[in-house]
């Protein structure tokens, strides 16, 4: 098993680092079960992320000239050579134990075409990573209901999300088309035509809630919701435009 870890940055200077650090820290806990490949995607930066990125040694920069998250994604793809493509984003902090789960769900079950969890937002107020909680727990409810009536399940959490090559490759790869809110419901949906979707709270993923701080917790959910619900039953996104949001150098 190969995995390959693609991660999309767009001004990036300040989290690619951690981000960075803590993959470097997983991957030599890992033990050598399995080959690894970082792939940073420098999305149209205009600081310092390539030169960040490429000061780290194990990882290797692509440019992707088109602004945008699932170009990004796609270039990242494009570029990888693992059978299994670990999407992660820029201002996560991989956790413990992430990469061993990865490597036991797909390695005892042949079927598993896309993987993925929860974000922990360690830099967000507790009331919102309460919220936060709930909103999870209330869309893993949905869509567990969902593929019982419907077969349509299709939860996936974007920066948190394990694809099988061949799945990717038998969909078509990444719908250019969207801008940002539901590129990973529509990977979801379109993956279980194919094959088994799993969510499970037992990877979770340390994230930046920045967006949440900013946008607030109940807007931002809502924003999110909706989308899932539209890329889910109308196999589009109901948003069309987003806001960059980046932290800045204290």
């Amino acid at each position: 098993m190969k995995i390959s870890f693609v991660i999309p940055a767009y001004n990036e200077e300040v989290c690619i680092p951690i981000c960075l650090s803590a993959l470097e820290q997983e991957i030599g806990r890992n033990g050598g079960e399995c080959e690894t490949e970082v792939i940073v995607v420098n999305n149209a930066s205009t600081d310092k992320t390539k030169e960040i990125a490429s000061s780290f040694a194990f990882t290797r920069v692509v440019d992707e000239p088109h602004k945008g998250l699932v170009w990004a994604r796609r270039a990242g793809y494009l570029a990888a050579s693992g059978d299994i493509i670990a999407n992660i984003d820029a201002d996560t902090k991989m956790p413990t134990g992430w990469l061993g789960k990865v490597i036991d769900e797909f390695g005892r079950d042949e079927k598993l075409m896309a993987l993925s969890g929860p974000h922990v937002f360690y830099d967000a107020s507790f009331l919102t990573r309460f919220i936060a909680r709930i909103f999870y727990i209330v869309g893993f409810i949905f869509d567990e209901s969902s593929e019982f009536l419907f077969h349509n399940g299709s939860m996936l959490q974007g920066g948190n999300f394990v694809l099988r090559r061949t799945a990717m490759e038998e969909i078509g790869g990444f719908d250019t088309s969207i801008e940002f809110y539901g590129e990973d419901i529509n990977i979801g949906r379109r993956v279980r035509r194919i094959g088994k979707v799993k969510w499970t709270f037992s990877l979770p993923m340390n994230a930046s809630g920045r967006r949440f701080e900013k946008e607030g917790i109940i807007m931002t959910g809502a924003l999110y919701l909706l989308n899932y619900l539209w890329e889910t039953f109308f196999k589009k996104p109901l948003s069309t435009t987003y806001k960059d949001i980046r932290l800045k150098k204290k």
